[in-house]
């Protein structure tokens, strides 16, 4: 059995709850005592080939892409899940040519003076397609 070639399979990478010890937050203290946050990914791999060859090198590394968010996230202190989210989401996009990321932190135990299970940001970038973007403002 052949596959059309005008088919195309849609393959998503996700990797959830990768805990790491960083050191982000609003206030001084906060960086500087540090915490944990459980990150989760999500992204498209284009072109994976390893849904025919089923062979590793045709498809993502987990253990790359937990490297990629680790360093991501330890490697300097934000203040805003946002910017966090957001660097980690251009690394991977760079890394392996993915139309669209999701990228979520959460602290499961937020210094805030009531209880709360977790607090939370999720980031997603898309590529834009410069063709399409210059097509759309030239409207008539």
């Amino acid at each position: 059995m052949h596959a059309d070639p005008a088919e195309s399979t849609s393959v998503d990478v996700e990797i959830r709850r990768l805990s790491i010890f960083t050191h982000h937050g609003v206030t001084e203290a906060e960086r500087e005592t540090g915490q944990r946050l459980e990150i989760d990914v999500g992204f498209d791999v284009p072109d994976c080939d390893a849904v025919l060859t089923d062979r590793i090198e045709d498809t993502v590394d987990y253990g790359e892409v937990c490297d990629i968010v680790a360093l991501a996230a330890t490697e300097r202190s934000y203040k805003t899940l946002e910017r966090l989210c957001h660097v980690i989401a251009e690394r991977l996009m760079e890394r392996f040519a993915c139309e669209s990321v999701r990228v979520r932190a959460a602290k499961p135990e937020p210094p805030l003076p009531i209880a709360v299970e977790e607090v939370a940001v999720q980031v997603v970038q898309e590529r834009v397609d410069v063709e399409e973007d210059e097509e759309g403002e030239g409207g008539a």
